[in-house]
């Protein structure tokens, strides 16, 4: 199963919404990367096993499910955190991009690649539907921590 969607970040004609810069939105992400515990629910534990100057190798321990991964970074542009097969998961990927289609106007786009069934029949259809909902709550939520995160000014 592939699924993106996109998630504004900043609208300047609305003075509702608190803009942010790139900056801050890609110090959010590093901060994913580093100390994923906040965003990712019942995660326990998160060990950086190897780093280079784009890449970090991680053990994410959710309790019953070891997962291994490998997040990639495009210096304020893009980050993928590719998941390793193993027998508690079957692997897969999210891609998170900085879209900035005018100055000002910032989007996130979250892109999933799953091992999930391409053509589904009517039950599969309802699981995967199921997972693509849980998935953008989950991209709200990260959102909502990087503006939390960036009011409390843990992130510049």
């Amino acid at each position: 199963m592939n699924f993106e969607h996109l998630i504004q970040i900043n609208d300047p004609e609305n003075p509702l919404v608190e803009s942010m810069t790139r900056d801050q939105l890609w110090q959010g992400l590093l901060y994913r990367v580093e100390d994923p515990l906040p965003f990712l629910p019942g995660l326990e534990a998160c060990t950086i096993l190897e780093r280079s100057a784009d890449t970090v190798l991680r053990a994410l321990d959710f309790g019953p499910a070891k997962i291994h991964d490998r997040v990639t970074l495009a210096d304020h542009h893009w980050v993928r955190f590719d998941i390793q097969p193993s027998e508690s998961h079957p692997g897969g990927s999210l891609t998170i991009t900085i879209e900035e289609p005018e100055p000002s106007f910032l989007f996130l786009r979250f892109a999933y690649r799953t091992t999930l069934a391409s053509n589904p029949n009517s039950e599969e259809r309802a699981y995967i539907e199921y997972v693509k909902s849980a998935y953008h709550q989950s991209d709200v939520d990260c959102v909502r921590l990087i503006r939390t995160l960036a009011a409390g000014g843990l992130i510049q």
